[in-house]
């Protein structure tokens, strides 16, 4: 079975080695790049044949607009976004509208990227 190709771009590091610690433990997925700066991502995400990109946090005004360009340059990629503070996550796709979830967890999380069945959003 093909591992689910996960690009991570989070920040401050400890936010990343926690989400990095939960993917690894996962047998289905790998993490295929690893990027601090989230204007990074566009270029790091050409270099990678990532399935979903994760991104923790953001400022609110500029996330739509990076998931959008991604999504753009890279229809087949899932975005999901975890805002500061992680009381919410929002998962992006193509064609799409955005869906947000309160309060999510580490499960949660693991769900929406496998793309299997998503929790109700909010």
């Amino acid at each position: 079975m093909a591992k689910i190709k996960i690009l991570i771009s989070s920040r401050p590091k400890l936010l990343s080695d926690v989400i990095r610690k939960l993917i690894e433990r996962q047998d289905d997925m790998e993490i295929v790049g690893d990027v601090r700066d989230p204007l990074k991502l566009l270029i790091a995400a050409k270099g990678t044949d990532a399935d979903a990109v994760l991104i923790s946090p953001l400022q609110a005004q500029g996330e739509s607009r990076l998931c959008h360009l991604l999504l753009l340059e890279h229809p087949q990629l899932m975005v999901v976004t975890l805002a500061p503070g992680a009381e919410s996550a929002f998962l992006y796709r193509v064609n799409l509208p955005r869906l947000r979830f309160k309060t999510p967890s580490g499960q949660t999380i693991l769900k929406l990227l496998r793309g299997g069945p998503i929790p109700p959003a909010s």
